[in-house]
């Protein structure tokens, strides 16, 4: 990295010792998964330029968009609507970590037994690791799980501006009430921010572009249903990850553009794998970078992935916003009945998500489901055991497999997979 990247990481407050040491291993773990695989579409090396410079360019233009008094707003889920925060010309991009770091300390605040993505999220805070956290000029949390809302009381300490949305944990008309208002307050905070009022064009403008970076990934979602698959699990998860902190309108472009070449290799019968390669879903907790552990044992363990039934993948993205309102209340009731329609496992009963797992399964002719949680993610964990269940008695092969961020359990993974994977090959 450049010195003056360098100087950038320093004015915002980073640990530099600390943060060369993660972006060294950062960099090795990205050569080793992705840039060893065989056979990848040419395009991607757009994915490759965003994660070299991944706590680089993209900070630099958000630091450089703050300077002209563009705000930058940080998040930690897909619930917090981007439309809101592009409608007053600010910039959203995520926060979760997918890496532990700064254990020692983050003991200090949090339980042991806590999912890993919390705990990462005070580790990269503690460490001064994320610049994306530093340069927030507000931080979003929510009220999801039980561990965030708790561990949200401890880290709005340790940021400067934090705020959190509430959440309905059930589906009713309470719950569209709810959501609504905490939409409405949302409104208020970010305008609060920017100095800026949403109006009806800048809020459809923003539907527009938000609605635009979802239609890209739909298409890529689509192509993966092809016989042999065009392009890996691990890329495509790649391009989930990218998809909440890369400038939207440059995602989109870029996305539509390996989409093109996804075709040309749809219609030539260019795969990544032999067309009788085991096809997996992986379904459940968030996959944040750089949280590519159990992807790529799939994918080194002769199977692809087809499908993430997961807040980063179909479950974050799949519904768009409707834009055909005219005044500023029926978009934002068109944006909480998308918002709304997440399938988080918050919510009880939440027999969508069942729904949606066997529609991905049928869509994307998936072979099998790898129901995937983090260690002590109560929701998805007691979630994975019902849906194991279901999901055999109709036949289709499943296995659940609960992990945290170390790689201490990569050859039991491992070793469990590939059995799962022996049983699909028949």
């Amino acid at each position: 990295m450049s010195q003056e990247y360098r100087t950038m990481w320093r004015e915002l407050g980073l640990n530099l010792d600390n943060h060369d040491q993660l972006m060294a291993v950062l960099g090795k773990v990205y050569a080793d998964i992705f840039l060893s695989q065989q056979n990848r579409p040419k395009k991607t090396e757009y994915l490759d330029f965003v994660m070299s410079e991944v706590h680089g360019l993209r900070i630099k233009e958000l630091v450089e968009g703050k300077k002209q008094g563009r705000k930058v707003v940080g998040t930690y889920c897909t619930f917090v609507p981007e439309e809101i925060v592009i409608a007053a010309d600010a910039v959203m991009v995520g926060l979760c970590a997918g890496a532990d770091f700064a254990t020692e300390e983050v003991g200090k605040y949090l339980p042991r037994n806590l999912c890993a993505l919390i705990k990462s999220t005070f580790g990269f805070k503690l460490g001064g690791v994320c610049p994306y956290l530093e340069a927030s000029d507000l931080v979003v949390g929510e009220n999801t799980c039980d561990g965030k809302k708790k561990a949200y009381e401890v880290f709005k300490n340790l940021v400067h501006d934090f705020y959190v949305m509430d959440l309905p944990q059930m589906k009713n008309d309470g719950a569209r009430t709810l959501l609504r208002s905490e939409c409405d307050k949302f409104i208020v905070v970010i305008e609060n921010l920017t100095g800026k009022k949403i109006t009806v064009d800048g809020l459809k403008k923003a539907i527009e572009i938000v609605n635009a970076k979802r239609k890209a990934v739909h298409r890529l979602s689509g192509l993966r249903a092809n016989r042999p698959v065009p392009i890996s699990g691990l890329d495509s998860l790649l391009i989930n990850q990218i998809f909440f902190y890369e400038d939207p309108v440059r995602f989109t472009s870029q996305i539509n553009a390996l989409c093109d070449e996804l075709e040309i290799r749809v219609k030539d019968k260019t795969g990544i794998a032999s067309p009788e390669t085991p096809r997996i879903l992986i379904s459940g907790c968030p996959m944040a970078v750089p949280n590519w552990k159990v992807p790529s044992i799939i994918e080194t363990s002769g199977a692809v992935i087809v499908g993430e039934e997961s807040c980063v993948g179909e479950r974050g993205s799949r519904n768009l916003v409707d834009n055909s309102g005219s005044t500023l209340d029926s978009l934002m009731d068109a944006l909480v009945d998308r918002y709304l329609m997440i399938d988080c496992a918050i919510y009880t009963p939440n027999n969508e998500r069942r729904e949606h797992i066997r529609e991905m399964v049928a869509q994307y002719k998936a072979d099998g489901v790898i129901l995937y949680a983090i260690q002590f993610c109560a929701p998805y964990t007691v979630e994975a055991t019902e849906i194991e269940k279901e999901l055999e008695k109709d036949g289709i092969p499943a296995i659940r497999i609960e992990t945290d961020y170390s790689q201490e359990d990569v050859g039991q993974i491992k070793t469990r997979i590939q059995a799962f994977i022996e049983r699909l090959n028949g």
